[in-house]
């Protein structure tokens, strides 16, 4: 019977092994194998043994042991419907792990590997009141045959099987002398085992929308906020009451606006749907380092904090780990996105919606705070993008810490699981947006979002975007930097009242690592390594064979000082490169008597702004190393130390940069020693170095290294030598960062840089911020600027890298 069920379970179903790669240690293990699952069901079990047999895994239906002769098969459940109507289930331990305890007991020289198997049909949380989840639903803990009759018949092409790492069954029996006790421990131990599995899978059980918004509403700090918003308006009692059924209805409007309404049989349709979406738009969705997924989601609250590229990011994240095969965020998006129809959707793939601000809006801050606290506390993971928007430059934006520190008090107050939040970063090769983004950058006004937006820009659908690279950075676990800032935090946890004084300063750092991980783990592909080569170059123009040769530098320089080990570079080689930057239109080549030229148009130039600031980072020391030679041809590594260590703190702050400033030293030296195997440095044997004869492949390759970050240093150069020229005492940062902008873009106007982040605002605050931080930059009484000789040190540094020639010009343009 069991052979015959095992044969149509194999014509009808269709499952795949999580993680694919464990079946490889199964057939090497050295201890008979034994498949532990959930509860005990012949379908489920055919499965496994189709499974097994197609994988030539030990199958689960084999004689486990060859003595006693009632150890029986190499399966047992832990959990076993009962009943007429299997309406209640037996958790006691199973007999058949009691047998097995009992042999290893009696051979000290027998052990058994226990594998936890999970089977999970249609991957669909459960859901309450819902006749038709009822037929999809995964935890069919009760249920009728003929309930699994139809899940079967509905979700068998959609069936996941995840067997966990084996565990010795010796290592778990502990001293107790009583088998049953040890069973029911061991039992206990692998069913919280499998619990943790299935919510990472499929996520918790799922709750109605209504059921969370009404639990949102009963919950004491929202009745507390509706009392205080109805006490700050006055009126009498009978106005007073009218005034809190007010505050109580405004609450309701809030948490409507807010609440996600995730529904499976959307998500499963829409898994299809972007399948086919993403095969005409992108060669391919890449989904990297996803075992840092595996070993965090079991037990843990997952907080996934990816840079926001583009609209797509959405999408792309929740559909990469769906498909991955684990349960997919509630995402929080911008209320801006609510649009009609659209809304809708976002909201039943699992988004929930927040305003851009909650300033002077303390009861909208209450009900938000609360439904994360909910959602949280139920086991959902969430996503988020702590930047706040989408980076028009391609650059990380300084990070918004709201967020991170709702999610951190919300754990404080209902401490249940860990939190650990997972970086992401997106590597896009064409972004979708990126003609906005052009026009935004070049002055334009923001567009709104509308439904005619998207229909008009459906018609890019059958444009080519090449490849998306998603990967996943090291994970930040919550509870480490709570141990070092507060070591007592767990005996103030669920006080919802108190704000620590350690708050800040925490959310503080967790944000800062969050983005250097999400840096860590950057895609360097081929658009990102022409942008960085062709923007080098004085008119975006060069012949093909100096662009491959400058292409082959890049690629040796990222391997030979890589920059993390999470970072992933292209395969391809310099020349496929280039035909790939061919097929995607980003540069043209032509055909002339001295060769042929490779170019791109002004367009293209200004968007390759945008996939070179996406890397950045990762040729920056590099590049710093390299502009040390652009007005000198030998320098000592003290000079160049001085340099680096005067230069870092605001590159590193601007770009996100992994080190340290007391790893520094150790850093300059290596990335020195890595230009120097690369031919691009000489040592001098008295502890310096010198660049290559002028006229040399190897001396161009390095000053076209040094590009990617001298206009970075002149924009640092232009707003110390604008406020020297103002003098100390004498101009506001307000006035300060409107004159460094003025005079940035007319040194593009004069210049012709291609490069709008030039002229960004907001990157000369960051920089004036850091001067005062670091009390290179001081304010009097009115608000004025004051400075001392420091800072003319620092404006020395600078002249050390910078070529006489651009000093003038910067000077020539403040003076102008």
């Amino acid at each position: 019977m069991d052979s015959l069920l095992a044969r149509l379970v194999a014509l009808w179903t269709r499952s795949r092994l999580e993680p694919a790669d464990l079946g490889a240690r199964l057939r090497d293990s050295a201890a008979p194998v034994c498949y532990v699952l959930e509860r005990r069901s012949a379908v489920d079990l055919a499965v496994l043994r189709t499974l097994c047999a197609k994988l030539r895994l030990p199958r689960p239906r084999r004689r486990l042991l060859p003595a006693p002769a009632n150890a029986g098969r190499a399966s047992f459940a832990l959990e076993r419907p009962v009943g007429l109507w299997r309406s209640r289930l037996d958790r006691r331990a199973p007999r058949e792990l009691g047998v097995l305890i009992d042999a290893l007991r009696a051979d000290p020289s027998l052990d058994v590997a226990l594998v936890p198997a999970g089977i999970y049909w249609g991957r669909a949380p459960q859901k309450e009141r819902s006749l038709i989840r009822l037929f999809l639903a995964e935890d069919w803990a009760i249920g009728s045959r003929l309930r699994r009759g139809f899940s079967v018949l509905v979700n068998g092409r959609n069936v996941m099987v995840q067997l966990g790492e084996p565990v010795s069954l010796r290592s778990l029996l502990g001293g107790e002398a009583d088998t049953a006790a040890v069973a029911r421990r061991v039992a206990r131990v692998l069913r919280a085992q499998l619990a943790r599995a299935r919510a990472a899978r499929i996520g918790p059980d799922l709750s109605h929308r209504r059921t969370i918004v009404a639990e949102v509403l009963r919950s004491r700090a929202v009745r507390q906020a509706v009392a205080q918003a109805a006490r700050e308006r006055n009126g009498g009692e009978r106005k007073g009451r009218d005034r809190r059924r007010e505050m109580l209805l405004e609450a309701r409007r809030c948490i409507d606006e807010i609440a996600a309404n995730y529904s499976h049989i959307f998500v499963t349709s829409m898994s299809h749907l972007l399948t086919r979406v993403w095969n005409r738009l992108y060669d391919g969705v890449e989904f990297r380092h996803v075992d840092t997924l595996r070993q965090v989601a079991a037990g843990n609250e997952i907080v996934y904090v990816p840079c926001h590229r583009s609209h797509m990011d959405y999408l792309l994240l929740s559909y990469a780990i769906y498909q991955h095969g684990f349960a997919i965020p509630h995402v929080a998006a911008g209320v801006n996105l609510n649009l009609p129809v659209i809304g809708r959707f976002l909201r039943k793939g699992g988004g929930f919606f927040m305003r851009r601000s909650f300033r002077g809006n303390s009861l909208y801050t209450v009900v938000f705070t609360q439904y994360l606290a909910a959602i949280m506390a139920r086991g959902h993971s969430i996503e988020y993008f702590i930047e706040g928007g989408r980076s028009r430059s391609g650059r990380l934006l300084a990070p918004m810490t709201g967020m991170l520190a709702m999610t951190v008090r919300s754990f404080l107050r209902q401490p249940r699981r860990p939190v650990v939040f997972v970086p992401v970063y997106f590597g896009y090769e064409r972004i979708w947006e990126g003609a906005t983004y052009i026009n935004e950058l070049s002055g334009r006004p923001k567009e709104k979002e509308t439904v005619l937006g998207l229909v008009r820009s459906l018609h890019r659908l059958r444009e080519n975007f090449g490849r998306v690279h998603v990967n996943l950075g090291e994970p930040v676990f919550l509870e480490r930097l709570l141990d070092r800032h507060a070591p007592d935090w767990r005996t103030q946890a669920g006080n919802a009242q108190e704000k620590p004084r350690w708050i800040a300063p925490l959310v503080g750092e967790l944000s800062v690592t969050v983005m250097r991980h999400i840096n860590a783990a950057a895609s360097m592909n081929p658009v990102n390594l022409l942008a960085l080569a062709l923007l080098a170059t004085p008119r975006q123009a060069t012949l093909q064979d100096d662009l491959v040769r400058h292409l082959g530098t890049l690629l040796a320089v990222l391997r030979a000082v890589p920059y993390s080990e999470r970072v992933t570079v292209t395969e391809l080689t310099p020349a496929a490169i280039v035909d790939y930057g061919l097929k995607l239109q980003l540069i043209t080549r032509e055909t002339h008597r001295a060769g042929e030229f490779v170019r791109m148009s002004a367009e293209n130039a200004v968007l390759a702004t945008y996939y070179r600031n996406n890397v950045l980072h990762l040729v920056a020391m590099p590049s710093l190393m390299a502009c040390c030679f652009i007005a000198n041809a030998e320098l000592h590594a003290t000079d160049i130390q001085r340099f680096a260590g005067r230069i870092y703190p605001y590159i590193a702050t601007e770009l996100f940069l992994r080190w340290r400033e007391d790893e520094l030293p150790a850093v300059v030296d290596e990335v020195l020693a890595a230009l120097g195997r690369c031919g691009l440095l000489e040592p001098t044997g008295n502890g310096g170095w010198r660049r290559p004869a002028p006229t040399s492949n190897a001396a161009l390759e390095l000053s076209l290294l040094a590009q990617s970050t001298v206009q970075t240093i002149e924009r640092y150069y232009l707003a110390i030598a604008l406020l020297i020229r103002a003098g100390s005492g004498t101009i506001t940062q307000k006035a300060l960062e409107e004159r460094c902008q003025l005079m940035a873009q007319r040194m593009t106007l004069l210049y012709g840089f291609n490069s709008p982040e030039f002229f960004d605002r907001a990157l000369f605050g960051s920089f004036i911020n850091l001067l005062r931080s670091r009390d290179v930059l001081r304010t009097d009484e009115a608000g004025r600027l004051v400075f001392d000789g420091v800072l003319v040190e620092v404006a020395r540094d600078a002249e050390i890298v910078l070529s006489e020639q651009i000093r003038h010009s910067i000077l020539q343009v403040t003076h102008g």
